[in-house]
């Protein structure tokens, strides 16, 4: 417990150095409201070396994409049939975050399929869900679909097979072809099971005006392994895999979009090749090589210089790293940050192979102290390839004969770290 006069000794050193604070008698900081515009006012008439910085966003929809002319040909030639009101077939894309899987589907369906039905007088539907964030469940994915086809759902009263129907209902209502593009739809399947996918499929036999097709975006490159087989059948879907990119295809992705980002001549040589060799370092991730030029930018601007230095990206990368952790650490359920603990406390450290079963037996002996109900195994081992796919882990499954399989884990250097410790135990109370 801090004292009182702690405070207050705090406080005027506070003042002092920031003129722009006060203080309270009860000991709230404020600020002066006659000081305040002053900051901003100054901060507006500062130079940038950001000339459009949106271009740097991962959400940006640029007017090229370098390096992905294979992919984009192959979902051309497996969508191409809708132009015909003949439904395409199934589509699964794989690949690790930051290959472009979603930018190149929806360039050329959202894009390029839209604009030639327009111009060919062919209804083709386009719906796109993000499995993760806004249909973690099969109720929550059939409600956002009605509502991206215009049904007004009630607010309560409907089960997952009445919102089901009626979202349907409302899409063979027109003569058309429905794609709907499932992104993170391993997250989805893992937390509800596939039933969904056969239901989706299936109903092609009952529609009358619209046909369905499905286009699943994944990093999980096992993902179709763990289908149900009646599933596998009735999906009858291609496969297309997004490799990551190389150091090289990184520069020219940086070059291509740095060069409407940045004013002239405030990047110093050797910014982007550091930017594209971290990102390629770490699984060829082009979202993480823009952040990093992006936050290696930002970070210039707040020093007042009017280049950015490569020192500005190392910068970036601590930054990133601890920011990107944090979050991770600080958003999981409790019971994933049990888990993690019990990795980071056997492994004491990055660098070392742990088991599965060490990590579990552990878990158990937390899930005691902090009064919760243990998991299963296997839902441990769902919680394991999470953090697999997040890369706070790197895991493998080896065999060890007659004793069956295993998992080796090793906890990635990002987390292996007294500040995730720190936050874990603040989390979890320990």
């Amino acid at each position: 417990m801090v004292c009182l006069e702690c405070i207050f000794y705090l406080s005027g050193i506070l003042i002092k150095r920031f003129p722009c604070f006060s203080i309270r008698n009860s000991g709230v900081f404020i600020l002066k409201e006659k000081n305040l515009p002053q900051f901003f006012e100054e901060y507006l008439k500062k130079g940038s070396v950001f000339k459009e910085k949106r271009v740097l966003q991962a959400n940006h929809f640029p007017n090229d994409i370098p390096h992905r002319a294979v992919q984009i040909h192959q979902v051309r030639v497996v969508v191409a049939p809708a132009l015909r009101l003949e439904r395409p077939s199934n589509l699964f894309i794989y690949g690790k975050t930051g290959t472009g899987k979603t930018l190149v589907v929806k360039w050329v369906i959202n894009g390029e399929l839209v604009s030639a039905a327009k111009k060919a007088g062919v209804s083709i539907q386009t719906l796109y869900v993000n499995c993760k964030l806004d249909a973690d469940t099969e109720y929550g994915l059939f409600t956002e679909l009605a509502t991206q086809v215009g049904k007004e759902l009630p607010l309560t009263g409907l089960s997952t097979d009445d919102v089901c129907s009626a979202f349907f209902s409302k899409a063979d209502s027109t003569k058309s072809i429905l794609i709907i593009i499932l992104d993170e739809i391993d997250y989805l399947m893992k937390k509800a099971g596939d039933d969904f996918l056969y239901k989706i499929t299936r109903k092609n036999e009952e529609l009358k005006n619209t046909q369905v097709a499905i286009i699943g975006i994944s990093n999980d490159l096992m993902f179709a392994e763990h289908l149900d087989p009646r599933v596998k059948s009735s999906l009858s879907e291609e496969k297309l895999l997004f490799p990551p990119y190389n150091a090289i295809e990184l520069q020219d992705i940086l070059n291509n979009r740095a060069s409407s980002a940045f004013k002239h001549s405030s990047l110093e040589p050797g910014v982007v090749e550091k930017c594209a060799a971290y990102a390629a370092r770490e699984h060829g991730d082009a979202r993480r090589a823009l952040d990093l030029l992006r936050v290696a930018g930002e970070l210039t601007d707040r020093k007042g210089a009017t280049s950015v230095a490569v020192a500005d990206v190392d910068s970036a990368e601590e930054k990133i790293d601890h920011d990107t952790v944090a979050e991770l650490v600080t958003t999981q359920p409790r019971q994933a940050q049990l888990v993690l603990y019990s990795i980071l406390n056997i492994s004491h450290g990055a660098g070392k192979f742990i088991f599965t079963g060490e990590v579990y037996e552990l878990y158990k002996k937390y899930c005691a102290k902090a009064s919760l109900r243990p998991l299963t195994q296997r839902r441990v081992s769902d919680i394991l390839s999470e953090f697999d796919m997040l890369g706070i882990i790197t895991a493998r499954v080896i065999s060890k004969g007659r004793y069956g399989r295993t998992r080796e884990i090793m906890l990635a250097p990002q987390a292996a770290t007294p500040v995730v410790r720190r936050l874990l135990e603040e989390a979890l109370n320990l």
